[in-house]
């Protein structure tokens, strides 16, 4: 499907079964952590579904306040373009890249990764840490239920009043939302529902006004 322009996105978080949508991705139902111990030091991966990067941050200062002896808080983030990441000390590529390429390989969306770490005397080396950081945040995630994440849109439809009642019917059996409408010399309704799903919606609605729908996306 063609990227719009201008379609301002939102999103929603469904369970399904069925494949998804490549204008689909996963968030996560709830917060996840799980604990490693490798030659002594001490990883425990904690992820967790964020609305954005300030969110993140908030709670990423909530893990350092509870493991304030801890030697590192590395992390990654994705969440559009407020992604992030930090090797919080370790060596450069050793802990915020391999953590970021978990998520990634999830398929995850609005989802904050941390690893806290507690040393434990002996190095690990580099290939040591991307595996211990790699395998903290991977356990976690089997712990932490996916839902699907759907790119939401906005359509505004201008209608003439002989064609309300029909349009009506079609956003209730589609189960669209009605954001609001107004009535003036004609009734315009601001629909919100699935991107992928935007060109059929148009269509459809074309075909129910017999062509005479003015519809404005975006």
């Amino acid at each position: 499907m063609r990227r719009r322009a201008g379609v301002r996105r939102c999103y929603t978080c469904v369970a399904r079964s069925q494949p998804v949508d490549h204008l689909s991705t996963f968030t996560l139902a709830a917060p996840a952590e799980a604990h490693l111990e490798i030659r002594k030091s001490r990883f425990i991966g904690h992820v967790l579904p964020v609305n954005g990067r300030d969110e993140a941050m908030l709670r990423l200062q909530a893990l350092r306040d509870t493991h304030r002896g801890a030697a590192h808080v590395c992390w990654a983030l994705l969440a559009g373009g407020e992604s992030g990441m930090s090797d919080d000390g370790e060596p450069s590529g050793t802990a915020g890249r391999p953590i970021l390429e978990v998520l990634r390989h999830h398929e995850l969306d609005g989802v904050l990764a941390a690893v806290v770490r507690y040393y434990g005397g002996i190095k690990l080396g580099a290939g040591g840490l991307v595996r211990a950081y790699t395998d903290a945040v991977a356990l976690a995630l089997k712990h932490a239920p996916r839902v699907e994440r759907i790119v939401q849109t906005t359509l505004a439809a201008d209608v003439d009043y002989a064609d309300e009642s029909r349009v009506r019917r079609w956003l209730e059996q589609r189960q669209y939302s009605l954001a609001g409408s107004t009535h003036g010399t004609s009734v315009s309704l601001l629909i919100h529902l699935p991107l992928a799903e935007l060109d059929d919606a148009c269509a459809s609605l074309r075909e129910l006004t017999h062509g005479k729908a003015r519809l404005r996306s975006g």
